[in-house]
């Protein structure tokens, strides 16, 4: 019976190629969007902004941290698209979502 060495989590999710190399490669992608966009906005609404992520269709969906938050944000609509297509060209509209209190990453 041949016993396989067991691999460091590392190795596995940094692999090239590796299973879950694309997933780690997506959320690194979606935390630099997110660090541009509150870069790109007054520092009080940055800060409300939760996280953002561009879904395959050229939505950019921003989550913010409450609905008075989100209202606010939609409001910037056109400079957070315009700060979007300067790292992913293919961005065509902006949604706005208010984060879940249990999970404020989900959307």
């Amino acid at each position: 019976m041949s016993r396989k060495t067991p691999k460091s989590l590392s190795e596995l999710v940094f692999r090239p190629g590796g299973p879950l190399q694309e997933l780690a490669d997506r959320a690194a992608a979606a935390t630099r969007l997110t660090d541009g966009l509150r870069a790109a906005l007054p520092p009080a609404l940055g800060d409300q902004l939760r996280a953002a992520q561009l879904h395959d269709d050229g939505t950019l969906v921003v989550l913010a941290a409450s609905s008075a938050w989100a209202a606010r944000l939609r409001f910037e609509a056109d400079a957070l698209l315009a700060c979007a297509r300067r790292q992913a060209p293919g961005v065509s509209r902006v949604e706005v979502r208010v984060a879940g209190p249990g999970n404020p990453e989900a959307g």
